[in-house]
């Protein structure tokens, strides 16, 4: 089990009272003021700072897209990907927005992305179709985890202080349903949404095929290597396994939307002090999200109504992240600004 320190409370205390001093009525930038305070927690600094953050987006292909669960064949995975490449998918442009040091990785993407800005880590050509086998092996989603945590390791050492971890694969919402059911045990009617913009007729079919599922394989909800193996995906595994590693070193995750929030679950499920260091941007339309925060335990910051998934909603949500730090990086005190801190009482 990685070893994740606890959040370090004592910085958490200090900053709060610093922030009381700051030339503003207690408590007047709300939310602000608590990320900044959870974000001294995290990385135990009284000026934390969060640039330059680093998005990592993991591709991989999932068998049971052929059970017509989605609506875009499964080549879209390999084509997106080389959008990734050529800097024109959402991702890439609210990375730019905000100076991100951006990495796509082939985790298991179902044919050769043969490209130098694409980094070669296939555990193999896509997961199994879980309706019949299990997705992969304990050992390839061990692997997979593994490589999220070399991968994570690797923006680190160029110096990202938060991560953005995104997704792309053809069949993942039925993947992350699937997980999501079989840990929470809700109604799947609750968990399953449209995903990709799938018909009533895909959206019932995606529900039949996670219930045969569940029911073939019994995956553990208390083993998160035995959730990925039967019902997982490499890309999944893979966000698990970057989101361990930044917690390890005291980075915050900004978690994206549905998928990257059903693989936090699971990396709490591995090792529960993860989820310490996770903020989560916003809620997504897809169904199951509100479901997958409350596993969590964890509020959203916004409600923009995406779906997109990729890392989007956090990018697009990185300047909240940055203004609670300026606040407490810039603001003047009372005493440095000369301002008298005592409140006129009503006479």
């Amino acid at each position: 089990m990685n070893k994740i320190p606890p959040l370090n409370k004592e910085m958490g205390r200090k900053v709060k009272d610093y922030i009381d001093t700051l030339t503003k009525p207690a408590g007047s930038l709300g939310k602000l003021e608590d990320l900044a305070i959870t974000l001294a927690e995290m990385t135990k600094s009284p000026y934390p700072t969060v640039t330059p953050p680093g998005v990592i987006i993991f591709a991989a292909d999932h068998g049971v897209a052929e059970e017509g669960v989605s609506a875009y064949p499964k080549e879209v995975t390999k084509q997106m990907v080389m959008n990734f490449v050529r800097g024109g998918a959402a991702i890439n442009v609210f990375s730019r927005q905000i100076g991100a040091i951006f990495s796509i990785v082939d985790i298991g993407v179902d044919g050769d992305v043969l490209h130098p800005e694409v980094r070669q880590r296939k555990v193999r050509n896509g997961t199994e179709n879980f309706l019949y086998t299990r997705a992969m092996t304990r050992e390839e989603a061990k692997k997979a985890v593994q490589i999220g945590m070399e991968e994570g390791e690797r923006l680190i050492q160029k110096g990202v202080k938060c991560f953005i971890i995104g997704e792309m694969g053809i069949g993942n919402t039925t993947s992350s349903s699937a997980l999501l059911y079989a840990i929470t045990s809700k109604p799947l009617t609750d968990i399953v949404g449209y995903g990709t913009g799938i018909s009533e007729d895909q959206k019932n079919q995606k529900e039949k095929v996670i219930e045969q599922a569940i029911e073939l394989h019994k995956p553990n909800r208390e083993d998160g290597y035995d959730l990925l193996s039967k019902i997982g995906g490499f890309e999944i595994a893979g966000m698990v396994g970057a989101m361990l590693k930044a917690a390890e070193h005291q980075i915050p995750i900004l978690l994206d939307g549905y998928i990257c929030t059903v693989a936090a679950c699971v990396a709490k499920i591995i090792n529960p002090n993860v989820c310490h260091y996770m903020i989560a941007t916003h809620c997504s339309v897809e169904y199951g999200h509100k479901i997958a925060l409350q596993f969590i335990e964890k509020e959203p910051l916004l409600d923009l109504k995406l779906r997109l998934g990729e890392g989007s909603g956090a990018a697009v949500a990185f300047p909240i992240i940055v203004s609670a730090t300026l606040m407490v990086n810039e603001m003047a005190t009372f005493s440095e600004a000369g301002v008298s801190s005592e409140r006129e009482e009503t006479k």
